[in-house]
């Protein structure tokens, strides 16, 4: 696969590149909207071609486009690449609308190219342990799911996350969509409605959120609680699956590394369950999409994966604002898993 990065991004570079070539994949040049980033961006990776132009990016003879560029370009570059025959692969949130999201599906389906969200947390072997436990029926039925993902973003990745609203910035977009798939992941059930308090702990008048807690619930009447946060730096994450038959407790999964552990409690029992071979979350996610793109099969995140979390996160986004739950059903109608 020859890959175009179209965003000179952090993951890109840290995340996306290394693991593009650890599977034999070419990654052929990036696009920036400043001609000099690009220009540094690929000597700093070792990349042949940079352009500040998405038209002459997507001349180029490639196979697919990785999007990393701020939240409110990715519909457009999405629904640019997919006009050149390019699959995509795009950052979570897929678009900043329900609307735009579901123009840039349409959009690769009428191109007949693959659409993927970098949804990376389910990739982890933990989190894909968890939904096979879930699935084998052994807590029962699930009644509650428990999300911490409060963490402190790194001081290279502030900027626009925690000062642009208008670029889509906000843990919303950045962790709480992560957390809304996890979820729909693990348990196999659609969110149905939302409430959320958000707020700047760190107060800088910005206007964006660092910090949310959401209570969602899900078709079948389960209930799921979620804290995201930009400026949490010492609490670690967890993931939690409560059934009526006991409780899936893991800690230290909701991360980018394929770390963490899975505990099965049943009886007042706990016992460590194994999670098989840990392998890198971005390689797992990449070997999925090319396997899509030559054998038909599903990536590990759909772009119809990325149309439900983008609603939840709108949602969630809506009752933070207005003080009340909002329904999925507002957001969005009939999103397929």
């Amino acid at each position: 696969m020859r890959w175009v990065l179209i965003g000179a991004s952090d993951i890109a570079a840290t995340r996306m590149i290394p693991a593009m070539r650890a599977v034999g994949d070419e990654v052929i040049g990036v696009m920036s909207s400043s001609s000099e980033r690009a220009a540094k961006y690929a000597s700093e990776n070792g990349l042949e071609r940079a352009t500040d132009s998405l038209d002459d990016a997507l001349a180029w003879d490639a196979d697919a486009v990785y999007i990393s560029t701020t939240n409110q370009l990715h519909a457009g570059q999405a629904l640019a690449a997919a006009a050149h025959g390019r699959h995509v692969l795009c950052e979570k949130p897929l678009a900043m609308t329900v609307a735009d999201a579901r123009a840039v599906i349409e959009a690769c389906a009428a191109n007949n190219v693959v659409l993927a969200t970098n949804h990376h947390i389910r990739n982890n072997a933990v989190v894909r342990t968890i939904r096979d436990l879930v699935n084998a029926g052994e807590i029962g039925e699930v009644v509650a799911v428990r999300v911490q993902h409060a963490v402190s973003l790194p001081d290279r990745l502030r900027g626009w996350r925690l000062s642009d609203p208008a670029a889509g910035g906000g843990v919303i977009f950045d962790i709480t969509v992560h957390d809304a798939d996890t979820v729909r992941f693990v348990t196999g059930r659609e969110v149905t409605s939302v409430t959320a308090v958000a707020t700047s702990v760190s107060g800088d008048g910005s206007g964006v959120e660092d910090t949310a807690v959401c209570v969602m619930t899900l078709d079948g009447g389960a209930v799921v609680i979620t804290h995201d946060s930009f400026v949490v730096p010492h609490a670690g994450t967890a993931l939690e699956v409560h059934g009526t038959e006991g409780s899936i407790l893991a800690a230290g999964a909701m991360v980018q590394d394929p770390t963490g552990s899975v505990t099965l409690r049943r009886g007042g029992v706990d016992t460590d369950v194994p999670v098989g071979e840990r392998a890198d979350l971005y390689q797992v996610g990449l070997r999925a999409f090319d396997a899509a793109v030559t054998t038909g099969t599903a990536p590990s995140a759909t772009g119809a994966d990325g149309l439900a979390s983008l609603a939840i996160a709108l949602a969630a986004r809506a009752s933070a604002a207005d003080g009340r739950p909002v329904e999925l059903s507002e957001m969005l109608v009939g999103a397929a898993r």
